[in-house]
């Protein structure tokens, strides 16, 4: 392309502070260096993450900074020593990375990647520590390796997927964090087999995909554990049979499913990050063969405490990361799977907006609003 090698300058949502509107600025995008790809982005959705770190309440400070890391784009250029992507191809940038060449990349049990694995608080390219970005000089910095609230962005090409271009991608970048990481700790971990009963704990967007994989596992009964009842309507249309607010009982959630079931749910997921749903999630699930699944993540003080009989019962208890998905390996089926109609991915889009809009998207996702909100580039 008549840009690769040089600067772009281009529109970029930029976080100048913690908490405080985004501001739309022209940036300076520099082009790629070693093993890295330059991506003209098309579609951004709005992550409670990108939220999480807007806020920075519990996290090192990183600002200015570009946020955004759900997303579907182009690839616009490459730097020395890309082969794997070309420009023209189509891309889901991924918060987390698969370099190849690790013990965990080259395990079929991980995907854990020791190179590229996710790190919230640098806010720079791995290759030589500097900033892609900048305005008038100033560096910018960058978020989870992807920065997607910007036209243009750079990214290490084991951050991207290549997908099917024929992939509409203003539905398929929700794919590329939390509808994953929820369908992942389903199909992936917890592993329903046809007519179980499965729990899901928490019913936002990754609740919500952890749901969808039951759906799709064949479960018979599907139980959402969440405090808003409100969330029960939308839950059915992802195949929620019964519905536990647990301020509605005067007992543990966890003995409340257990009577529901006659002795336990077969696998449940937890998706909230409160460590007693979480420690709820694993004493509901049936002894001899149950399984539960973290999938939040806890606060750094959180201790996880549950008797060891629990465990000498049989029960399991397992973590997931990104939904057990390799990025660059196994994304590309993630895609495939809505191409061919198996996972409906329109049903977690409620809000859709211009870029120039975005903290709407944010005023949305601070009320409760709705799951995930595409945020479309304007030209």
């Amino acid at each position: 392309m008549a840009t690769a090698g040089k600067v772009i300058k281009c529109k970029a949502a930029v976080a100048w502070e913690a908490g405080k509107p985004l501001s739309i600025e022209e940036v300076e995008v520099a082009p790629p260096q070693a093993m890295e790809v330059r991506v003209k982005i098309l579609y951004t959705a709005l992550c409670h993450t990108d939220v999480y770190f807007w806020e920075a309440k519990g996290q090192t400070p990183v600002f200015p900074r570009i946020l955004g890391h759900e997303a579907g784009g182009i690839v616009e250029s490459v730097g020395e020593g890309v082969t794997e992507l070309a420009p023209g191809d189509h891309v889901l940038p991924v918060f987390t990375g698969e370099c190849k060449e690790c013990a965990h990349c080259k395990s079929e049990e991980s995907n854990m990647c020791d190179l590229l694995r996710i790190n919230v608080d640098r806010g720079v390219m791995i290759g030589d520590g500097k900033s892609r970005f900048s305005i008038k000089g100033q560096p910018i910095f960058h978020f989870v390796g992807t920065s997607t609230f910007s036209e243009y962005t750079v990214i290490h090409v084991g951050c991207l997927a290549k997908i099917n271009p024929e992939a509409p991608l203003d539905k398929v970048c929700v794919l590329s964090c939390g509808i994953s990481t929820g369908l992942g700790a389903t199909l992936n971990v917890a592993k329903p087999v046809k007519g179980s009963t499965v729990a899901i704990f928490g019913l936002g967007a990754v609740g919500l995909a952890a749901m969808e994989g039951a759906r799709l596992a064949g479960a018979s009964r599907i139980i959402g554990v969440d405090l808003n009842p409100a969330k029960y309507e939308q839950a059915k249309k992802f195949g929620c049979t019964d519905f536990v607010n647990p301020k509605d009982h005067n007992k543990p959630v966890q003995e409340v499913l257990i009577e529901m079931t006659n002795g336990g749910v077969d696998r449940s997921v937890e998706c909230t990050g409160n460590v007693n749903a979480m420690i709820s999630a694993f004493e509901c699930v049936h002894d001899g063969w149950g399984v539960a699944v973290l999938v939040g993540v806890p606060h750094r003080e959180d201790q996880f405490k549950t008797h060891p009989m629990n465990f000498l019962n049989e029960k399991t208890l397992k973590g997931t990361f990104f939904g057990n998905y390799k990025p660059r390996t196994d994304l590309p089926n993630v895609v495939e799977m809505y191409m061919k109609k198996e996972l409906e991915v329109e049903k977690f889009i409620t809000h859709s907006v211009p870029f120039s809009e975005i903290n709407t998207a944010f005023d949305l996702m601070l009320k409760g609003e709705g799951l995930r909100c595409i945020m479309r580039m304007e030209d």
